[in-house]
């Protein structure tokens, strides 16, 4: 992990595991193996960028802000995510690192074909004001967008 960093002055973490766990039947360590993931890679990334500066771009959800009582993990993951990345804003400013978080609604992807196809899509759809799913090109070049140097001010704006 650290030797695959060493030069890195971005992060994207996207993590969020969707799969269908009520907290009825889940495993315990499946429950928290994502989250840690996240902290994990995070940790170890700004390790490397102290006295270089660098970006993290946290990717959310809307799931993290209405609630997902199929898959609670990931609405929490996405929920903690967001703080995280408040925090981390807050606290790495000074050493130069920016952190900012988007939150994209559905995103046409594998994960939300079965959703986006099945007789809920249209119900999906119309939750944006667009009537569709963003396509994942587009969340990347928003991704893309706050990577790039001479966006830190975005960053701030908690």
């Amino acid at each position: 992990m650290m030797s695959g960093l060493a030069g890195s002055k971005v992060l994207v973490n996207n993590a969020g595991v969707y799969e269908e766990h009520p907290i009825t039947t889940v495993d315990y360590e499946a429950w928290q193996a994502a989250w840690r993931r996240t902290i994990n890679v995070t940790f170890c990334a700004v390790r490397h960028m102290l006295g270089r500066g660098g970006r993290i771009v946290n990717v959310s959800s809307r799931g993290a802000f209405r609630g997902e009582p199929s898959f609670p993990a990931y609405g929490a993951s996405k929920a903690g995510l967001n703080s995280f990345g408040q925090s981390l804003a807050q606290a790495l400013a000074p050493h130069g690192i920016s952190v900012t978080t988007v939150a994209p609604g559905f995103v046409a992807t594998d994960m939300a074909a079965e959703l986006l196809d099945g007789p809920g899509g249209d119900a999906i759809r119309g939750q944006s004001p667009l009537n569709r799913a963003a396509g994942a090109e587009e969340v990347a070049r928003v991704v893309a967008f706050l990577a790039e140097p001479g966006t830190e001010y975005a960053r701030l704006i908690l």
